[in-house]
């Protein structure tokens, strides 16, 4: 039975709000949440790293860094299994597992002086278990970065037929260019996104400068930031800036080269910042389309279950359902921007609930939005033409875009143009903000690879610049020859059962605290088990079959490493056990 867009709305609001106010708070009480104790950020104020700062401006690093395009393309991809699996996995993965992943990671990180996963792993499993996490975080890392460069250039080098505008072709208001094979007309979206991405990102310094220099009241810089995105979105519909996929792929390199290696508040936070208002943006008319669209009769046009079909077309509806959808739901990532760079800004320890598990359960919230538009925007062939398509490349960036615009305009009656081009900056906006915090987080773990792999590690391994050319370079390779469609079935695997291996971390750092662990360890038990299966069905039925040999050996090394690294804590979580059994016997 089809469903309203205002019931589902509605329903996910009130679910996920209580769960902020109940779950949220118990897991808060768990790591004896108190502000008076004195934040990392606070206690080392390096001006690099440790940079105590408003919770509104780490709200928007965190959130526009964890919100890449997972909790948009996941779920767009996983709506081939219908809707209501889809977004049951959204609503309660991130409910009990997901928020739970984000918030846990940052408090323990609290505890902990900063430190990241990975050096909290190394307090819990010991040097060897460290080595194995810090290797298997730098791989999964790289297909991060890989997946959302390409993501981050198909965005940047969009076009639209200029008849699903509804516009003639003597219109104005688009740069077009004639398509060589259908000698169609193309709308250049992405010129204008293109545009936007430069000037934001130019902008960028000025707006680190007040903030942290100046010390520039938070209002006024909102204010400033929306003039900046505006007048960026005007410039880009008057000057496209039109540039191939290749070339687009080594100007972001060189951009994330840079942002990565310099102080956080230069480039990074600032445009953070900035950026996070396109998506503010999109996620309040998203959802304002839904609430509008219900009351007029709006319903979901996908089928509510299509397991037989997204069986056949994707692999069984478990594991892979959960893995497709990956950062509407739980994401391994977000451990790594947590507990590498959010937690080393954060100025009271409540800040930690908020943004831990407040911003997970916005980030699914965006992801029910868009299925909820996909489902309304478009027809199910209309959907499989663009996601599936017989010919050609998978585009569901395109399709989330497309069915924006037109669901807006059922919705609201906004021109469908407008939600199309709101989509597409969206996706920009998600991808590379996500993209540049990845490159940063790998250059750190570099660091800490070669602190512990060396007694005396020479000088050069500690240089930001030459960590930053290692991940640029291998990124750069990998998402060169490996598309989207390619390497986002194993990102989502990685990054999946990097969050198992976070949430085993945490279940042993509470065990050695002597406090209780449940709530993390049967997650960790169950993405586990769900994300090792997944590896093995992918390698044996996709990667070999199709002899690609750099994903046949990172699926095999990810598949090695997971386990090495769970037999360590296995043993280690025993070996705790049996410990606290001898004091109460004692």
């Amino acid at each position: 039975m089809p469903m309203n867009t205002l019931l589902i709305i509605t329903l996910s609001f009130l679910i996920f709000l209580v769960a902020f106010k109940v779950y949220g708070k118990y897991i808060s009480k768990v790591f004896s949440e108190n502000d008076k104790n004195l934040t990392p950020a606070k206690a080392i104020n390096d001006g690099v790293d440790y940079v105590p700062s408003k919770g509104v401006v780490v709200f928007s690093h965190h959130f526009s860094s964890i919100a890449g395009a997972g909790p948009i393309v996941g779920p767009v991809v996983a709506l081939l299994y219908g809707f209501y699996p889809t977004w049951l996995w959204i609503l309660f993965g991130a409910i009990f597992i997901g928020a739970v992943h984000d918030s846990a990671s940052i408090f323990v990180s609290l505890r902990e002086k900063g430190k990241s996963i990975v050096e909290i792993a190394k307090k819990t499993m010991g040097g060897a278990g460290f080595i194995l996490f810090i290797t298997f975080v730098f791989f999964m890392l790289l297909l991060v970065c890989a997946a959302f460069l390409d993501l981050t250039c198909v965005a940047l080098t969009s076009m639209v037929k200029l008849k699903l505008f509804n516009l003639p072709e003597s219109q104005r208001l688009f740069s077009t260019v004639i398509d060589a094979k259908t000698s169609e007309p193309m709308a250049v979206v992405g010129g204008i996104a293109s545009t936007s991405v430069i000037i934001i990102t130019a902008f960028a310094p000025l707006m680190g400068f007040l903030l942290y220099r100046k010390n520039m009241k938070v209002l006024y810089a909102v204010a400033l930031s929306l003039l900046i995105i505006i007048l960026s979105v005007i410039i880009g519909f008057a000057l496209p800036v039109r540039l191939s996929r290749e070339t687009w792929m080594l100007l972001i390199s060189i951009y994330c080269f840079i942002a990565s290696a310099i102080p956080v508040w230069v480039v990074l936070q600032p445009r953070d910042f900035i950026n996070s208002f396109f998506l503010y943006g999109g996620i309040v008319v998203l959802i304002l389309s839904a609430i509008i669209g219900g009351i007029k009769g709006l319903e979901i046009n996908i089928p509510p279950l299509n397991i037989e079909e997204g069986t056949a077309r994707l692999g069984p509806i478990w594991p892979i359902l959960f893995i497709t959808v990956a950062c509407g739901a739980i994401s391994g990532f977000h451990t790594l921007i947590g507990t590498g760079t959010t937690v080393k800004q954060l100025s009271k320890e409540s800040d930690a609930r908020t943004i831990g598990y407040g911003a997970m359960l916005i980030e699914s919230f965006l992801s029910i939005g868009v299925i909820v538009a996909v489902g309304a925007g478009l027809n199910y062939s209309a959907y499989k033409d663009i996601v599936f398509p017989q010919l050609g490349k998978s585009n569901p960036v395109l399709a989330f875009s497309l069915s924006a615009g037109l669901f807006m305009e059922n919705a609201l009656g906004i021109p469908s143009y407008v939600g199309i081009i709101l989509g597409i900056l969206m996706i920009e906006g998600f991808v590379i903000t996500t993209l540049d915090t990845a490159v940063r987080l790998g250059r750190l773990i570099l660091q800490e690879f070669w602190r512990t792999l060396f007694v005396r590690p020479p000088r050069i391994l500690f240089s930001p610049f030459f960590n930053s050319t290692i991940i640029i370079m291998l990124t750069f390779l990998l998402a060169y020859k490996n598309g989207f469609a390619v390497v986002w079935p194993v990102f989502g695997a990685a990054n999946q059962l990097m969050a198992a291996l976070a949430l085993i971390t945490i279940s042993l750092w509470l065990s050695m605290m002597h406090k209780q662990r449940l709530f993390t360890l049967l997650p960790a038990l169950f993405m586990l088990a769900t994300t090792i299966y997944s590896l093995g069905f992918l390698l044996i039925e996709k990667f070999i079959p199709s002899g690609n040999y750099p994903l046949i050996g990172m699926t095999i090394i990810l598949f090695l490493l997971a386990w090495c690294v769970f037999l360590i804590s296995a043993k280690k979580f025993f070996e705790y056990i049996k410990g606290q059994k001898e004091i109460v016997e004692a």
